[in-house]
């Protein structure tokens, strides 16, 4: 019985006397994995603490609703930096070259998170601490925003024909996964310490995980993309900065309508992890680990669901699955579930959450790859990166400070309203453009 050989890329440039090195999809595939890991897993280390630990550490000088509204904000910092990080970073990519790129931002990203773990709360600084975390914060986006190597788009571009909606899914699977840790963490350290341990020390362990991942992550990725056989197809298909007056004089269309396409699942994003838990810290009286664990469990359905996306997007098209992805949110959305959840309704919570991580792992597993294939291959590394830093702060930034204020302030109902804006623009910036399908350019 003959099997199929994997599909592999030949590496342009090779020594000729040389036997060529195959580089195959897979070995694309656990970079960008361990890359999108460790960036989502900081990501919600910090959201859930944004609930659970600044209000009480950083703002105890407020009650507990005003301090997660200014934790909140400050969680919003990350993303209002990450274009001036790209700025920052591209002139670092261009003199230096990706992996001193690569290796400084992590460097930053690691440093602000283990400065965070260590950051003395309110009581001893004062305003100071607050300061310093609203840095440390920034300075997370600024590493984010200069750890983008390429490797989505190249995994994207070189991935068998018959395949791409399947491996333009595969980054996505750090969500989830991130996510997964990160809540199993914290639902530990909250039952087994005492409130006022988890508040003094405990809570710093997470921080300290991340930042240990984060070298993990960098040593891995380095081992791909500093690789001769890496930088040649890196730069073969382009995948290298290009001019940004020739990028928005050309591209602006595909800038625009590339942030809107991906907002249904970057609204449902917050909305399913972070919002609830601050909904039943300050609203109810359910329990704090109770929620966790429920989240934890619609990570694991997440992972499901970015599994039969990429096959259904295989099958009917990456524009097709977003549009009946957002469609799913929109209907979601108007199903009263957020009231039945909010209002202390057991069945509901489970519904909502379980059911929102569902919708996100289906919208989300091609958002990103949606973003990428817009753009032709020349503009596709730079396109990608301005693309998605808006993408991010349009639908994601202020997503939980919202949601909480319109809950708080109008009725949960609203919400509903709030995720529906979402699903609308997605469906709309897929009508007005068509061009959202893997390019082979």
């Amino acid at each position: 019985m003959s099997t199929a050989a994997p599909h592999t890329l030949d590496v342009p440039g090779a020594d000729a006397q040389a036997p060529a090195h195959r580089v195959a999809p897979g070995e694309i595939a656990i970079g960008v994995v361990i890359g999108r890991l460790s960036e989502m897993f900081d990501f919600f280390v910090f959201g859930i603490a944004a609930v659970l630990v600044f209000p009480s550490v950083f703002f105890p000088f407020v009650d507990a609703q005003t301090g997660t509204f200014y934790a909140f904000a400050v969680f919003s910092l990350a993303f209002v930096a990450r274009p001036l990080g790209s700025l920052l970073f591209r002139v670092l990519h261009t003199r230096y070259g990706r992996g001193t790129r690569l290796t400084v931002a992590l460097f930053i990203l690691g440093t602000a998170t283990a400065g965070i773990a260590f950051l003395p709360g309110y009581a001893t600084l004062g305003e100071y601490s607050i300061l310093l975390l609203g840095l440390f914060r920034m300075a997370q986006g600024v590493g984010i925003a200069g750890s983008w190597d390429g490797l989505p788009s190249l995994l994207a571009l070189n991935a068998p024909e018959n395949r791409r909606g399947w491996y333009a899914m595969i980054p996505q699977l750090g969500g989830p996964i991130g996510f997964f840790i990160a809540a199993g963490l914290f639902a530990y350290l909250v039952s087994a310490l005492s409130p006022k341990d988890f508040l003094e020390w405990g809570w710093r362990y997470p921080f300290c995980v991340a930042f240990a991942i984060n070298v993990v992550a960098l040593f891995a990725r380095l081992r791909l993309v500093v690789t001769p056989e890496f930088t040649a197809l890196l730069q073969t298909r382009e995948l290298e900065p290009s001019p940004l007056a020739d990028l928005f004089r050309t591209q602006r269309a595909s800038i625009l309508l590339g942030a809107f396409a991906p907002l249904a699942s970057f609204a449902l994003f917050h909305l399913v992890t972070v919002f609830p838990l601050s909904w039943v810290t300050l609203f109810s009286d359910q329990s704090v680990i109770d929620c966790l664990i429920v989240q934890m469990f619609g990570a694991v359905l997440c992972m499901v669901s970015m599994l039969l996306s990429g096959q259904i997007a295989d099958r009917i098209g990456r524009r097709a699955t977003l549009a009946v992805g957002a469609g799913l949110i929109a209907l979601f959305s108007l199903a009263g579930l957020l009231p039945a959840f909010l209002h202390g309704s057991v069945l509901g919570a489970l519904l909502f959450v379980l059911g929102g991580f569902v919708l996100l792992g289906f919208s989300h597993a091609q958002a990103a790859g949606a973003i990428n294939s817009t753009f032709p291959s020349r503009y596709r590394y730079s396109g990608a990166v301005v693309t998605s830093d808006l993408a991010w702060l349009v639908g994601a930034a202020f997503a939980p400070l919202v949601a909480l204020f319109i809950a708080a302030h109008f009725g949960v109902g609203y919400v509903g309203l709030y995720l529906l804006s979402g699903a609308v623009g997605t469906l709309l910036a897929l009508g007005i453009n068509r061009n959202l399908e893997m390019r082979d350019d």
